[in-house]
This record gives structure tokens, sequence and C-alpha cells, in this order.
């Protein structure tokens, strides 16, 4: 168990990660919707060049770091990394977004290569440039649904949490909690949604290269 000095400066680590992986995606949504609407070529090339900077420079070391401060934050303090739901959930989405990133940054640094080309214009490459913008939205929702876990930190212990805890009352509670199906649903949603639009835009990729 960390020291309650050293417990708060984990959650400081862990917090400053993961808002700054939170925002450097926004900015990264941003610039890919600008790489999307904008018919300036030149625009569009610094859209794509500045996402590929934004994504390997800052997203993922923040989603790294925020991955291992959580970890840690949960394994060297009372909460544990499986005694509650949510921060299984959490965990869970963590993984599936950082996972989704490394697939999503593929992508990003193919168009950064693409966009340098002389031969590049405004609407080249459109469903890729789709894909980018689902994706990143994508990573946003789950990134927000772990925030949200965070701050209301529901109630429910899973079965290895209810056999550790000497509390009776926690016994009185079974099953697998609402709002656990409800984060599955959307996560899975979420997840179709990523691979369906990879998969239009990898045909239509094929397809402009042909």
């Amino acid at each position: 168990m960390m020291t309650p000095r050293v417990s708060k400066v984990a959650l400081t680590a862990h917090v400053t990660s993961s808002l700054g992986w939170i925002g450097a995606v926004v900015a990264f949504l941003a610039l890919a919707l600008a790489g999307l609407t904008s018919k300036n070529d030149q625009t569009v090339r610094a859209a794509y060049l500045a996402m590929e900077l934004i994504g390997w420079g800052v997203i993922v070391p923040f989603s790294i770091a925020s991955l291992l401060t959580g970890l840690v934050q949960s394994l060297g303090t009372s909460w544990g990394l499986f005694r509650h739901y949510w921060i299984v959930a959490k965990l869970l989405i963590t993984v599936f977004a950082s996972a989704l990133l490394l697939v999503h940054m593929q992508v990003a640094s193919r168009m950064a290569s693409v966009v340098t080309g002389a031969s590049f214009g405004a609407s080249d490459f459109h469903n890729m440039r789709i894909q980018l913008v689902g994706d990143a939205v994508a990573a946003l929702v789950v990134l927000l649904i772990a925030t949200v876990l965070s701050v209301f930190k529901p109630q429910g212990l899973t079965p290895f949490g209810r056999n550790q805890s000497m509390r009776p009352d926690t016994f009185e509670q079974t099953g697998v909690p609402r709002w656990v199906r409800l984060s599955g649903i959307i996560l899975f949603v979420a997840l179709a949604a990523f691979v369906l639009i990879k998969h239009l835009a990898s045909g239509g990729l094929s397809h402009h290269m042909r």
C-alpha cells in the first residue's frame, strides 16, 4: 500500500495523463475534420502532418502513461484492480482505446506520407480521411466513458471483490450491475462502428489505388 503522499502523486500523474490524452484526441479530431472538409491543398497537407506529430508525440505517450499510472493507482491503494466493476471496466476501456490508437496511428502515418506527394489533391483519399474522423470520435467516446466511471465510481463488487470483503452488506450485491451491461453495449457499438468504418475505408482506398 502506498503512503498518502505517494498516493496523491500517483493520482495527480494519472489525472494529468488522462486529461492530456483526451485533450490531444480532441485536437486530433479537429485536425481530422479540417483535413476532411477543407478544399485548400495546403491546409489539408498541414492538418495530416500535424496529426501524425500529435499522435506519436503526444497521444501515444499520454495513453501509455494513463494506463501505467492507473495500474499503479489501483494496485497501490485499497481500491485494488479486480475488486470493483468500475475499475475493471475502466481498465478494459483503456486497453481497448490504446489498441484502437495504435491501429489509428498507422492510418494517420499513411496519410502523412501521402500528403507529401506532389500529386496529392484536397479531394484524394476521401474514405481514408473519413476513417480518421470516425476513429477519433470512437476514441473520444470511450475515453469520456472512462472519465465518467472515474468521477462517479458506480457501486458494484466483482465476485473476487465480494470474496475479499469482510462487510456483510457487500455480499448482498449479487449479479452484474446494470451500468456494466450498458457500458458494454456502448463499447460494442463503438467497436462495431470502428470496424465498419475501417472496412468501408479500406474498400474505398483499394478502389482509389486501382
